[in-house]
């Protein structure tokens, strides 16, 4: 087991040196690349004179290391190199590196290293420190001019290609960033090019590189960000600041993409898109993440954060940005219901078990392990809640004043939210809790109706967390709308401002009692408790006109019947079948809204809410009433669904667009649900006819549900083993459809399948990442899949040990369940900590797991 040393916020420093331009140069080579650095420092002002210079790095062969050309010899450590002030001058000065380092063998996919050939980098968080010898941290910005020597006929950088020759290139990127933002790219690539005119009338060229054969599947990703261009200009008024643009696709990548200041690389599976390879998802995830790493240009590269506890400020809002933008391009109100699905399935469970954190929070081990969905999803809750405080105006202008103030800073929680106080007038040190606690706020909500007053009273819970035993009342905006028993709106949207653990709103002059919708657009991110008749949740479904109340109101039905189902044996009335049956057949609604109201909770969610309500959770019980949940709903509708499908067909060729993808849904909702009781008749016939991956991926899956489908597996197969990221569908879905008792046994033997390339982020998260996403089957009483798991996450470790140390966080709710499932995770944990040599990142992460 790794020895690993907490980092704290309150020991921050600025550096003791200022670095003011970067030249570096690449003599690229398999296992031998040489990195010529040249750097202008000087001494930082704001620290105390004459101190040591210590340089971050790690797995580097130094060379040769020179201040002012008088050459030093100074011997690294594991982790860096320390230049003693007495050989420093007191002024500025040049400080000359060379290393050797061998990208070939860099299975870590940090820093400089390989995929298939090509050269790339990934140097967030602290991956530079494995290029080169520098001070890898945020606060310490610089201009880079960066030269790159290789036999490959594509060679790229940071900025505006400044010069070039053959086997070389040159660029200078002209705006100071950290090093985590340096990038660099060489292969063997094909470009798919537009060009972009911002406002101010510059032209911008705009490249996508891939490797050959996949220029034909750029073309979603060149619009989106084109769309995402224009929209930072008309909403946030900010323009592209380079001549260039590029975009680069890579097969072997930890996370989904990175925003290098002018070179964002890209996983290749949120680029490359066909109708033939790519699913409506597909499509809607490229689009969210081209635009999500456009907009860091702004929030994230011309102001990054000081350190990497200030992550949340990069991340959240430039998630809240991209969440803004999809629901332009989109819709707004079936965005807000698909982020806070994934809110509640990974924020809130991470706010609920063992490694719950703050948005900012106190202290790390490995900063890898922060990028989590607490500082992204509930970051960008966050932003959303300041917005609605301080209204669109007030925030229009705050965001204004962040831009002014902040560029070409590296900035803090403590700059943001001063600005929003300067531009607004309003106090925020009571929001600050949001960032500084950790736990998800539980709302417990009554009313009363006396004469014509009608009052509501809230009592917000914030529960001990890790490391926070006592908790204080944060600033909740509660929009809440009411309607007449005839369903009428009576009172329109608004927002209540709740200050203390308990407080009451009164609205006065009601002839009659109204029906309160609470929480409209869910526009805080707590858990709501307030005791609803199933009458009433109906009347919401059938009348709210707030989509995210109205939809919420269908979905506590369910939950509620689910819950009564698996903990007292309830039987599946006639209200939930009735209130669905009127979505599925209420042609007014957004065709993408009514397939999220057919869609069952997910098991883990019941088994979050059953633990919350007291009960200890039976994955194999929540399997089996979800079960009958669907086949009792498809009976109900089975009169309907054939012609329901046959009215959403789209007539003439493929397109991505919002309208066309919901008609897909509902009709692939239909289609699962009609094969529950035609025995797959209609699934296979769908399959056949398919001419879009949405709708071959979506039949296969209706196959696969019902224990059908192994033919068209094997057609799927033979047809798509050429192409990684179709695979990895195929690989995912036997999984995810196994029965539970099966499930670990499928991972298994699909371990041994050729194409298991388990050094490949995505190929390992489609199989071993498919099978922790299998509730029933991971939870699974014999212990199978806990063991399958460990042990390659063990394997992983030592190669890659930041996809390990993510993955490792399937293990995270082990203490919601009985007492042998509890003991069987604990031993898995306990035998990744007895292992010898374990990484850092996964030590951490089992230490907070077990939370011992």
């Amino acid at each position: 087991m790794t020895d690993a040393r907490a980092i704290h916020l309150a020991d921050y420093q600025p550096f003791s040196h200022l670095i003011e331009h970067v030249a570096l140069t690449f003599h690229l080579s398999p296992n031998a690349t040489r990195v010529q650095a040249r750097l202008a420092v000087r001494p930082n002002p704001a620290r105390e004179q004459g101190l040591d210079l210590r340089l971050d790095g790690e797995g580097l062969r130094l060379v040769r290391l020179a201040v002012d050309g008088r050459e030093l010899t100074v011997l690294p450590d594991e982790t860096g190199l320390t230049i003693r002030a007495a050989d420093l001058p007191d002024t500025a000065f040049v400080l000359e590196t060379e290393v050797e380092i061998a990208p070939e063998g860099n299975t870590a996919l940090e820093g400089l290293y390989m995929s298939r050939g090509m050269y790339c980098t990934q140097c967030e968080a602290e991956g530079f420190r494995k290029i080169t010898f520098y001070p890898d941290r945020p606060d310490v910005m610089a201009r880079f001019r960066v030269r790159v020597n290789g036999d490959h006929p594509v060679l790229l950088s940071n900025g505006n290609l400044v010069d070039q020759g053959p086997g070389w290139t040159e660029w200078d990127d002209p705006w100071p960033k950290p090093a985590y933002l340096f990038a660099l790219v060489a292969g063997d690539l094909r470009a798919h090019s537009a060009t972009f005119r911002t406002l101010s009338g510059r032209d911008v060229a705009l490249n996508i590189w891939v490797r050959p054969g996949d220029e034909g599947r750029c073309a979603y990703a060149m619009d989106s960000l084109i769309r995402s261009m224009k929209w930072d200009e008309q909403v946030y008024g900010r323009e592209y600041d380079l001549d260039i643009f590029n975009i680069v696709a890579v097969d072997d990548f930890n996370m989904g993409a990175m925003e290098n200041k002018g070179l964002n690389i890209f996983n290749s599976k949120f680029v490359l898109a066909s109708p033939e390879t790519a699913t409506d998802d597909d499509f809607a995830r490229i689009e969210a993440i081209i635009a999500h790493e456009y907009f860091h240009n702004w929030t994230g590269n011309r102001i990054t954060c000081r350190d990497w506890f200030q992550l949340c400020l990069k991340e959240g809002l430039t998630v809240y940005r991209d969440q803004q933008f999809t629901g332009d391009m989109r819709s707004h109100a079936v965005k807000r219901i698909e982020d806070v699905l994934m809110l509640r399935a990974r924020q809130f469970r991470e706010d609920q078990g063992p490694l719950s954190h703050a948005v900012r929070p106190e202290s790390y081990v490995e900063i890898n392990n922060f990028y989590t969905a607490t500082i992204y999803e509930k970051g960008a809750e966050v932003i959303g809640m300041l917005r609605r405080l301080v209204g669109d105006d007030g925030y229009a202008r705050a965001l204004d004043l962040y831009f002014d103030r902040h560029d070409g800073q590296a900035a803090t929680i403590e700059d943001w939210l001063c600005v929003f106080q300067d531009a607004t007038g309003r106090d925020l040190t009571h929001f600050t809790r949001w960032y500084s606690e950790a736990g998800t706020p539980r709302l417990k909500v009554s009313d009363d109706f006396n004469n014509d007053t009608y009052t509501l009273h809230f009592e917000q819970e914030n529960y001990a967390t890790p490391g926070q035993p006592v908790k204080w009342a944060k600033v909740l905006p509660i929009s809440v709308g009411m309607l007449n028993p005839n369903g009428d709106d009576l009172l329109p949207t608004t927002v209540l401002e709740m200050t203390h653990m308990r407080q009451s709103f009164a609205f006065e002059g009601l002839a009659t009692r109204p029906v309160a919708s609470v929480l409209r657009g869910f526009s805080a991110p707590v858990v709501l408790e307030r005791a609803v008749s199933a009458e009433e949740r109906a009347f919401l479904l059938a009348h709210d006109t707030d989509p995210f109340n109205k939809w919420e109101a269908g979905r506590a039905l369910a939950k509620d019947l689910l819950a009564r189902m698996v903990t007292e044996g309830a039987a599946i009335g006639p209200g939930w079948l009735e209130a669905m049956a009127r979505v599925a057949q209420d042609g007014s609604l957004d065709p993408a809204f009514r397939a999220l109201c057919l869609r069952l909770p997910s098991e883990d969610d019941m088994a979050q809410t059953l633990h919350a309500a007291g009960h200890v959770p039976d994955p194999a019980g929540i399997y089996a009433g979800r079960r009958r949940m669907g086949d009792a709903l498809a009976r109900r509708l089975a009169p309907d669904l054939p012609g329901l499908i046959a009215s959403l067909a789209e007539p003439g060729p493929f397109t991505p667009d919002a309208r066309a993808a919901g008609r897909r849904a509902l009709r692939l909702a239909a289609l699962s649900l009609l094969s529950r009781v035609d025995g797959g008749t209609a699934a296979r016939a769908a399959y056949r006819a398919a001419d879009n991956m949405t709708e071959e991926v979506g039949a296969l899956s209706c196959l696969l549900d019902i224990g059908q489908g192994a033919e068209e597996l094997a057609r799927f197969e033979a047809r798509w083993r050429s192409d990684r990221n179709v695979m990895d569908k195929w690989f995912a879905l036997q999984i995810a459809y196994a029965a539970p008792d099966r499930a670990a046994e499928v991972t298994q033997t699909l371990t041994q399948h050729p194409d298991f390339d388990w050094k490949n982020p995505n190929r390992f998260r489609s199989v071993i990442g498919a099978l922790s996403g299998h509730h029933a089957g991971f939870h699974h009483s014999s212990g199978a899949a806990y063991a399958l798991v460990a042990e390659w996450l063990l394997r992983l470790d030592p190669l890659n040990p930041q996809t390990a140390a993510r993955m490792s966080t399937a293990f995270d709710t082990w203490p919601r369940y009985d007492a042998d499932r509890q003991a069987m995770v604990r031993e898995a944990l306990q035998r990744m900590l007895a292992t010898d040599g374990l990484s850092r990142d996964l030590t951490e992460m089992a230490v907070r797991m077990l939370g011992d």
